[in-house]
């Protein structure tokens, strides 16, 4: 299926006024796919507000169309992270669940609420979590280094067998912003559950992925996608997502923890500025 992505798109493309500024686009999409597979996102968190700001499009639009971009991009990452990570099947399919059935449950209030301030509070919270998660790796650092050769204890977590249940708090951020599902359940993944960072970003491709597909079905049906928009966006991303999923196995595991909660709070205030 991945390897007929490239064809579906470029069909989508065939339009002679698209090729005078497929090259920003495809550059963007190509960025994206990149950061999405080193930190195991989507990248619609950044393309929306881009896309509303220098495509002129409108929220709903810019919504519909980067989820074009966004579902083959977190196809292929999540089948490359489960390539070097199997994932627990059942649990993973559980967790997939859980995500989709609160993303359509908390969506249908979505449109009751200030959306302006829910995405201000939202990026309050992804700054929060950025400082914590930087200041959690400063203080194990510290105590590390305190501790030298005593030995230190092994660090309080959940069971493994409640990983499906961050799907319903992932599920509930994609279902009122249309965004951040995965990236606030990697952190939960990896804080609560003690589990090594690129596995966390695994499974939080998995959980987003299905949602991302009925969101993307839903867009269409109301005409609310730009299909050659996205499909530029899509191709640039289908080439980089791979690389980019190599460089995050490959980067320490302090070293990727630590990127993506600089990455947290870049979004963050890209958020609260409101973009």
């Amino acid at each position: 299926m991945v390897a007929l992505l490239p064809s579906v798109f470029l069909h989508a493309m065939m339009s002679a006024d698209l090729f005078a500024w497929l090259p920003v686009p495809f550059v963007l999409g190509a960025l994206l796919g990149f950061s999405g597979g080193v930190f195991g996102i989507g990248g619609g968190i950044i393309a929306i507000p881009v896309l509303t700001t220098f495509f002129g499009m409108d929220q709903k639009l810019a919504q519909g169309t980067a989820l074009v971009m966004m579902l083959p991009n977190l196809i292929i990452a999540l089948w490359r992270y489960s390539q070097r990570q199997p994932l627990p099947l059942v649990r993973t399919l559980v967790l997939a669940g859980l995500a989709m059935t609160a993303t359509a449950a908390t969506a249908h209030f979505a449109s009751q609420l200030d959306s302006a301030l829910l995405r201000r509070c939202f990026g309050l919270f992804l700054l929060w979590l950025s400082l914590h998660i930087l200041w959690q790796r400063y203080a194990s650092r510290s105590t590390q280094g305190a501790q030298g050769n005593s030995g230190e204890r092994k660090p309080w977590h959940l069971p493994e067998r409640l990983l499906p249940l961050v799907g319903v708090w992932g599920g509930a951020c994609s279902g009122l912003l249309g965004i951040g599902g995965g990236l606030v359940a990697t952190p939960v993944f990896v804080g609560l559950f003690r589990l090594r960072q690129v596995v966390a970003q695994g499974l939080a491709l998995a959980l987003v992925t299905p949602s991302t597909g009925v969101a993307l079905a839903m867009f269409s049906r109301a005409g609310l996608v730009d299909w050659r928009m996205g499909s530029v966006l899509a191709l640039g991303g289908f080439f980089m997502v791979s690389p980019g999923v190599k460089l995050a196995h490959r980067l320490p595991e302090r070293t990727l923890r630590t990127a993506f909660a600089w990455m947290l709070g870049v979004t963050a205030l890209w958020i609260i500025a409101g973009g």
